[in-house]
């Protein structure tokens, strides 16, 4: 019952939809000092935000009553169709790319649109003849997920129509960190109190970063309150002290070795140890499927880490971790990152 008044745009409720846009796509959509934007606002009767900074993807947030919302998402998925059609009368291909949408969903709602044993998201897909993607992992920073519609604009209205009832019907759990963008930038290596930037060979000491790194690895509590962004920093950071004094530069989720040269690396600093409370409903994403993340951030940044077991009436986790200052402060960070 509640499908067919939505489909036909006549439940009021008001919803959000996020969507992931890469910023090359969004200028083609706002060109014309936001013509197309201002259009599509005026005859949807949606509101249409489009995130603002230096960064390769944007948030565009559609917010509406349902049947608002359906037709801004049928102006987009033609106003797409309209722009690959452009751009194959100029090239040689053949067959016509399907349009393609990716939603940023909670990942709290993520499992009923999946269903159980992939049941609903099967049906969507055959009811629909639109192909939907859930991300495994969720997107950095965040606790949302990347859900990725393919197909021709009249499938992806169809899937779009679903995919809100799935929402509408199993609300989100529990408080969700939305997903922001970062700027695009250069890794930066944090190795005996400096900062560096890779430039060829060579790591150059990058001051102008140094404060926000100094005040990243005296950082205290390296998780924020939900609902609060957590610190913006330009990349991830580490030290690896040896003989050969070689640094790593951390872009995640990728782990890229430099051969680089240094100055001022300490050959072995002492060892010590950080305690943390992690909130119990956080420590699977740190730990991972079977472990896999918490193996992960102890090989990146060196440390050793060590969760305690749930203690019965306790919402938190102990976290202890051991290492050289370096490798705490990386491992802050990367447990603060999941």
């Amino acid at each position: 019952e509640m499908e067919s008044k939505v489909s036909e745009g006549g439940l009021n409720v008001t919803l959000t939809i996020r969507l992931l846009m890469h910023g090359k796509v969004r200028g083609s959509h706002s060109r014309g000092k936001g013509e197309t934007v201002k259009k599509m606002r005026e005859e949807s009767g949606a509101r249409i935000n489009i995130s603002e900074g230096n960064c390769p993807e944007r948030i565009v947030t559609i917010t509406g009553p349902t049947d608002a919302i359906f037709k801004a998402f049928a102006m987009i998925a033609y106003k797409f169709e309209e722009d690959i059609t452009n751009s194959m009368s100029n090239s040689t291909a053949t067959s016509k790319p399907p349009v393609t949408l990716r939603l940023v969903v909670p990942a709290s709602q993520c499992g009923s649109l999946i269903g159980k044993g992939g049941s609903k998201i099967k049906e969507i897909r055959e009811s629909t003849g639109a192909q939907v993607q859930v991300a495994g992992d969720m997107l950095p920073n965040s606790t949302e997920r990347a859900v990725t519609i393919s197909g021709t604009p009249d499938a992806i209205i169809q899937c779009v129509k679903q995919i809100c009832v799935v929402m509408l019907e199993s609300p989100p759990k529990g408080a969700t960190i939305p997903y922001r963008p970062k700027p695009a930038s250069t890794p930066v290596i944090f190795a005996g109190g400096q900062a560096y930037t890779i430039q060829g060979q060579y790591a150059i000491p990058h001051p102008d970063q140094l404060t926000k790194l100094h005040q990243l690895a005296m950082q205290q509590t390296p998780f924020t309150p939900l609902g609060q962004t957590t610190p913006a920093f330009p990349g991830t950071l580490g030290s690896v002290a040896g003989k050969q004094q070689s640094s790593v530069a951390l872009p995640l989720p990728a782990l890229t070795l430099f051969p680089c040269i240094c100055p001022g690396l300490d050959a072995s600093p002492p060892a010590s140890t950080h305690e943390l409370t992690i909130p119990n409903d956080l420590i699977g994403c740190i730990i991972g499927r079977q472990g896999t993340k918490i193996n992960e951030i102890r090989q990146m940044s060196g440390a050793q880490i060590k969760i305690a077991n749930a203690t019965e009436g306790s919402s938190e986790r102990q976290i202890t971790i051991t290492g050289t200052p370096a490798n705490i402060s990386l491992a802050q960070y990367l447990i603060n990152a999941r």
